[in-house]
Formats: C-alpha cells, sequence, structure tokens
C-alpha cells in the first residue's frame, strides 16, 4: 500500500497511543517519510520509554515521548503545549489514536463501564481537538485524523460501547471536517482495517488480519488524498456502503445474527 511520503516531508505530528501496534506503526511511517518532528503519545510507561530509545537511536532528536492519559482533559492539553514547544510552536498534524475495544453482553455493561468506554475512545479525540483547533486556526491549517473503526458503520453483536464510542466520534469528525473547512484545517476518521494488534487479547486475530504497517500505511495514504473516511481495508468499504443501505438489508441483517449466534457460543467471528 504505497502512499506519497514527501507530503510529510518538514511535518509536525503528534501521534496517541504511539507505543505499540497501529500508533507505533504510524510514528515509523512519519519518520521514514521524513517528517520534521513525531511526538508519541501514550499512557503505558514502560512501551513508551522503550520504544521512544530504540527510535531515537534511529532518528536522533526528531522523535520525543510524552506520557499521557488522553481521558483525562488538563493532561492532553498538557501534552498538546509540550509538543508544541518540541516542534517550534506549529502542530502539522494530529493523529487521535488511542483508543481499545470494548466488549461484553449488554445486559453485563453498567453505567461506569459505558463511561470509560466514552472517556477513552470518545472524549480523548474530543480533548486533543479542543487543544489542537485554536493552534491550527492561529497558524492556517492543520490536519486531524481521528481513528475509529469499520464497527462505526457494522454495528456488532456484544461490541455495543465499542461501536457506539466509534460511531459518535465518526459523526463528531465529519461535522467539524466541515466546520473547520474554511479554515484550512482538514479532519478525517480513518478505519484501521483488521489489523493484528493487542487489542484481540488472548484472542487470535480473524483470519486475513493485515499488519499494523499495512494499516499504517493505508491511514497515511488517506490522509495525503483528504479523504473524509478513510478505509483500513475493504471490508471495512464494503461495510460502511452495505450496512445501512436499503437494497441490502435483508443480507446484513443474516450476517449480522450469524455473528450474533457465533460470538453467543463464545467464537469472536468478524
Amino acid at each position: 500500500m504505497k502512499y506519497n511520503q514527501t507530503y510529510f516531508n518538514g511535518k509536525t505530528a503528534i501521534v496517541t497511543g504511539a507505543a505499540s501496534g497501529i500508533g507505533l506503526a504510524l510514528v515509523e511511517e512519519l519518520l521514514q517519510s521524513n517528517a520534521a518532528k513525531v511526538v508519541m503519545a501514550d499512557i503505558n510507561s514502560n512501551n513508551l520509554n522503550e520504544q521512544e530509545k530504540r527510535l531515537q537511536t534511529l532518528y536522533g532528536d526528531r522523535v520525543e515521548g510524552i506520557l499521557c492519559d488522553v481521558t483525562v482533559e488538563e493532561k492532553v492539553q498538557n501534552m498538546i503545549v509540550q509538543s508544541a514547544d518540541y516542534f517550534g510552536g506549529r502542530i502539522d498534524l494530529l493523529f487521535n489514536n488511542a483508543g481499545a475495544l470494548f466488549a461484553g453482553g449488554f445486559e453485563a455493561i453498567t453505567n461506569e463501564k459505558w463511561k470509560i468506554a466514552f472517556d477513552l475512545n470518545f472524549y480523548g479525540a474530543l480533548y486533543g481537538m479542543r487543544a489542537v483547533l485554536p493552534i491550527m486556526v492561529r497558524q492556517g491549517g492543520g490536519q486531524i485524523i481521528n481513528v475509529i473503526s469499520g464497527i462505526a458503520f457494522m454495528p456488532m453483536a456484544q461490541w455495543s460501547p465499542y461501536a457506539a464510542t466509534k460511531a459518535a466520534l465518526n459523526a463528531v469528525s465529519i461535522a467539524l471536517r466541515a466546520e473547520y473547512w474554511d479554515d484550512n484545517i482538514k479532519i478525517s476518521s480513518a478505519t484501521p482495517g483488521t489489523t493484528t494488534t493487542a487489542i484481540w487479547g488472548d484472542q487470535k486475530a480473524p483470519k486475513g488480519a493485515q499488519t499494523p504497517k499495512q494499516s499504517a500505511m493505508r491511514i497515511l495514504r488517506g490522509v495525503v488524498n483528504n479523504d473524509r473516511i478513510i478505509f483500513g481495508d475493504e471490508a471495512d468499504k464494503r461495510g460502511a456502503g452495505n450496512c445501512f443501505a436499503h437494497i441490502t438489508r435483508k443480507g446484513r441483517d443474516k450476517y449480522l445474527l450469524r455473528v450474533a449466534r457465533e460470538r453467543r457460543k463464545g467464537d469472536l467471528v468478524i
């Protein structure tokens, strides 16, 4: 999955959830594409320190790690301020990538669990946008990429919190894309596609899952194109086009019911 690497030459970028998985792959791709400087933000201090040292060995002072809990707005604001200082004032790109899979039968999901899911998957990105948009407006432009999920377009049984948080983030992204268009700020949603990361926990990733590098490259190609929604794989693109289409309703009902029944048996199917 090739993309125009020269687009990122000399740009500054922040990636949240950057110490592993797709976030780490995005950081590495940006550095290989000659981004001027990249901030990798994460809550996992051990992973962050390890990856920061590894990448600084390769890229010197072009990369810096900042410990950040994106569920706390003040910490996100501080991370954005620290990043701006490190960059010399300008922030070209913000990748709101931090997130997690929240799953379980609906009856077992308490209000507290719903709040935890929204705090991370929705408010974390909201706080990032709220903190960075005034900077981008003042500097005359910028780009924000909010990592959602194909589940936003194909909600599945036992993943209701995950689907709800990602659908909400997608809706805000699309609304703000138009709201800030005339400020020369590009805002996109990006699905990562089915990717082999820690999100699957103890279970194996579904058959055919791509690597984090493949996902990152596809996302960056969409960033270059300024796609409204960047699809991480072809399955996500099909799902977005089919799930709510009237003409495909019977087929989608049949598919989602099969997924629900298999998951009730304990099989994680997509």
